[in-house]
């Protein structure tokens, strides 16, 4: 019989599941309406986006830094860094959207993407501070936290959106910089120990050999495609759905209904990797998302957007839990800093792209054209999936 679970990780994993409920309201109430802030400041609309596409490109520059900050003054430390530049980048949007300013949200969308970006080290943090038989649970709870996001945060958006009237969004930001206040003092009930001197100075295999595993090739490129494809979409959705002339209210419905498929699956995650395998669990993933992909081409009602956008969130869990459970299993604790942080610039490379892409290819070539650009994705990510099954039967 195994040893039970001890209290502190258990009870580490419940502040940081909680902090990631926060931060992942303030990023769901950012999802439904940036898009729509941008499309009514940008002169060009094909730049509709390109706040959104900022705040991916912060979470990318931000993941280096912030994984050597951590290791030096530990994960508390780092998270409180990043909760407060999300206080003063929500600041910065919601003076820009009351003076009419595009640019000047751009850079406020900015600035919130580095306390973006360190929130994603939210399940790192849990899988570092579990023994390894809680590790895939311990992550999976984690990002089960963004079920408080897809309660309350389109409900959050549809009540703050009028809050600074006759300005509409403005104080959307308010309630984002509120929740990352509220971020700030849950953290400091953290008992995550930090790094020892030994383990600050500790640099572990150089990452050229680590990038020749299979495996990391595999976690990466499942968390980057998976992480991709699920923005591309989502970050369109909005913006298709007002072409086709559906009010806010549901565009909001159907972001809060895609943020609880990508949440509440993390209840089973771990359990389904533990009782299929996380290379299954990965391919369900995979054949969720082209579902969601044949779903958006054959219509264009609210019906289709909702079962899609569904769909893409319980897809994006199964592929991106997965990979990050992968991915725990390719460095040591001396290793983590770096592997993780270059996992993350990786992922969030690719979703900067996809994020500056959709806007443009939404206006230019249509919703359909969105959905079958992210195929090739798909493609890739299953022929390396099937192949690291291939060569390591065990992890199926």
């Amino acid at each position: 019989m195994s040893a039970p679970v001890p209290f502190a990780a258990k009870a580490n994993v419940a502040l940081l599941a909680l902090c990631q409920a926060l931060s992942m309201t303030a990023t769901n109430v950012i999802m439904v309406v940036t898009g729509l802030v941008g499309l009514s400041l940008a002169d060009d609309k094909s730049l509709a986006t390109v706040p959104l596409g900022l705040q991916f490109t912060a979470m990318m520059l931000s993941t280096l830094p912030s994984a050597f900050l951590m290791k030096r003054f530990g994960r508390r430390a780092g998270f409180t860094a990043g909760s407060a530049t999300g206080v003063v980048g929500a600041a910065i949007a919601t003076w820009a959207i009351l003076h009419a300013s595009f640019w000047g949200f751009a850079a406020g969308s900015f600035v919130i993407g580095f306390a973006n970006g360190v929130a994603q080290l939210y399940r790192f943090a849990a899988a570092d501070a579990s023994p390894e038989r809680f590790r895939s649970r311990a992550i999976s709870l984690v990002m089960a936290g963004g079920i408080v996001s897809a309660s309350f945060g389109p409900e959050f958006a549809k009540w703050s959106r009028d809050l600074l009237a006759p300005v509409v969004y403005a104080g959307c930001f308010l309630v984002v910089a509120g929740l990352h206040m509220a971020a700030i003092v849950v953290q400091r009930f953290l008992t995550i120990p930090a790094p020892t001197r030994a383990e600050r100075q500790d640099q572990g295999r150089p990452l050229s050999q680590i990038v020749r595993q299979p495996t990391f090739v595999v976690a990466v490129l499942g968390g980057m495609v998976g992480y991709a494809v699920m923005s591309l979409v989502m970050t369109s959705t909005p913006i298709a759905m007002a072409a086709c002339s559906l009010p806010f209210e549901d565009s909001a419905f159907v972001i809060q209904w895609h943020a609880l498929g990508m949440y509440v699956p993390a209840f089973f995650t771990g359990h389904l990797i533990l009782r299929f395998g996380v290379i299954n669990v990965m391919l369900a993933g995979i054949a969720l998302n082209v579902a969601c992909i044949a779903i958006n081409l054959a219509g264009v009602d609210l019906m289709n957007f909702w079962t899609g956008l569904l769909l893409l969130g319980v897809g994006w869990n199964f592929v991106f839990v997965g990979a990050t459970t992968l991915l725990t299993r390719t460095h040591t604790p001396a290793e983590r800093a770096k592997v993780q942080s270059l996992n993350d610039f990786l992922v969030f490379g690719l979703v900067t792209v996809a994020s500056f892409s959709s806007g443009a290819l939404l206006q230019n070539l249509g919703w359909a054209a969105v959905n079958i650009g992210v195929a090739p994705l798909l493609l890739a990510v299953l022929a390396a999936v099937l192949w690291l099954r291939a060569r390591q039967p065990a992890l199926a």
